[in-house]
């Protein structure tokens, strides 16, 4: 099951919510792109883990995902370990991606940055030969080191070091998103109205969603875009590839 691109999430709903403009961009490119969900968001404020399991493979299928794993660790307690960290290469292994995309490097939520340590790290674990893990049949992995790793921007506005242009799937993003029906406010939507606020909950929180991709945007004269930060200084070939 090889693809383009890992995108990785502590939380389902994480890569909706940061980088499924991108996704949507490089699916429409002929890109394959896969999801691993590291929790069920089971301490999530409003919803229930197997709702989330629920709503996370629809958003999978919406988007067009090649396949959507969840590692199934501890929602606000995994650790940075050697068995979290061969979890997350058996994957990468498994699925082999050039690019892989987690989470922001700094956030308000602690899992986010935890999640992108713990992945940071499984990348370059991935590479190692001495390392030996083996695919759900038993048998022997090849090593495998992604060619690029990015992280999206989450909550806290950091400055990233490149935007990409999603004007074209905005829209789409917010359809995403609001696939997590327990999470969001969605009008004449009663099956959650009695649910716990969140502060991803309110009326407003989509409209914080597109102001901060126009935001984004106007960096790089961009209508809406999504910022990520780069986990090494990237290269270009030729300069007329920026804009």
């Amino acid at each position: 099951m090889k693809v383009d691109i890992l995108a990785i999430g502590a939380h389902p709903d994480d890569v909706e919510l940061s980088c499924s403009g991108t996704i949507l961009r490089h699916l429409a490119q002929g890109k394959t792109v896969g999801l691993l969900d590291l929790t069920r968001g089971e301490l999530g404020t409003r919803g229930s883990a197997d709702i989330r399991d629920t709503e996370a493979a629809k958003a999978a299928q919406l988007m067009g995902a090649a396949f959507r794993k969840n590692l199934r660790m501890a929602d606000g307690f995994f650790e940075h370990n050697r068995e979290n960290i061969v979890k997350i290469v058996e994957v990468i292994r498994w699925c082999q991606p050039e690019i892989i995309l987690a989470n922001a490097l700094s956030d308000r939520h602690p899992d986010h940055g935890k999640a992108a340590k713990l992945v940071a790290d499984a990348c370059f674990h991935s590479g190692l030969i001495k390392i030996l893990t083996h695919d759900e049949n038993g048998n022997l992995q090849d090593r495998w080191r992604p060619k690029a790793l990015y992280h999206y921007i989450q909550d806290h506005n950091l400055k990233p070091d490149f935007v990409v242009d999603i004007t074209s799937y905005m829209n789409k993003k917010i359809e995403l998103v609001l696939a997590f029906r327990s999470q969001f406010y969605i009008p004449d939507d009663k099956e959650f109205e009695k649910e716990l606020s969140s502060p991803i909950s309110g009326k407003d929180f989509v409209d914080f969603l597109r102001a901060k991709a126009q935001n984004y945007g106007r960096i790089a004269n961009f209508d809406y875009a999504e910022g990520f930060n780069a986990a090494r200084t990237p290269g270009v070939i030729d300069l007329f590839d920026l804009v």
